[in-house]
């Protein structure tokens, strides 16, 4: 039996949950942005640390998919990938990003936007070796963004890799690493009633924040 067809258009929430004020927030971004991160993932939200990445083709066409923060630092965000997909090749060609928190639970959203790095061999080495094993493997398997031939190719390289390994520690592809987010933008949203939201920005200008407050 199908389900019924729902009004997009009368689909809202009235949020009402916290407000938020210029004296809430940190003086470092960054650390506002972590502080959130923990309250998220004791909330808990499901994959708090799920966020959308959006970069840009050669072209012009934006693309965005989500992606797993795995830490944050003074540089700025890290998140792990295939450098050969689709986003690592555009972020080799045009290295600058977005990133988007959303946690419905909480009726917050943190925007970042700023310059991609790549990490080093060291930092990349030293996170693949924490993964699980089967993770280390399907790195290995996916031809991440290529096109294959069906599921079960998948499948069957998954399975080859496995035996090839066997209980041998599984080394790090070439092409599989990290990349910081060096944020020069940071936007803190809090949903408030009325649809007259919270929006604080902190701009990064030289070696400093400044901090405005947007319309919603």
């Amino acid at each position: 039996m199908s389900l019924p067809r729902p009004s997009l258009a009368s689909l809202r929430v009235e949020y009402g949950r916290a407000g938020l004020a210029e004296g809430d927030l940190h003086s470092d971004p960054l650390l506002q942005y972590e502080q959130w991160l923990h309250e998220a993932v004791h909330a808990p939200v499901e994959d708090a640390n799920a966020v959308t990445l959006a970069t840009v083709s050669s072209d012009g066409q934006p693309h965005a998919r989500t992606v797993l923060v795995k830490a944050i630092e003074a540089r700025g965000v890290q998140f792990f990938t295939n450098q050969n997909s689709h986003k690592g090749q555009e972020l080799a060609a045009h290295p600058q990003a977005a990133l988007l928190s959303f946690w419905p639970a909480l009726q917050r959203q943190v925007r970042l936007e700023g310059w991609v790095e790549p990490l080093t061999s060291a930092e990349n080495d030293a996170y693949f070796a924490e993964r699980p094993r089967l993770s280390q493997i399907g790195a290995w398997a996916s031809p991440q963004s290529q096109p294959i031939a069906d599921r079960q190719w998948l499948e069957q390289q998954f399975s080859l890799l496995l035996a090839q390994f066997g209980e041998d520690p599984v080394p790090r592809p070439t092409h599989w690493g990290g990349y910081v987010l060096k944020p020069q933008r940071i936007e803190f949203w809090q949903g408030r009633p009325s649809r007259l939201h919270d929006r604080l920005v902190f701009q990064r200008v030289g070696d400093q924040w400044q901090v405005q407050r947007l319309a919603p």
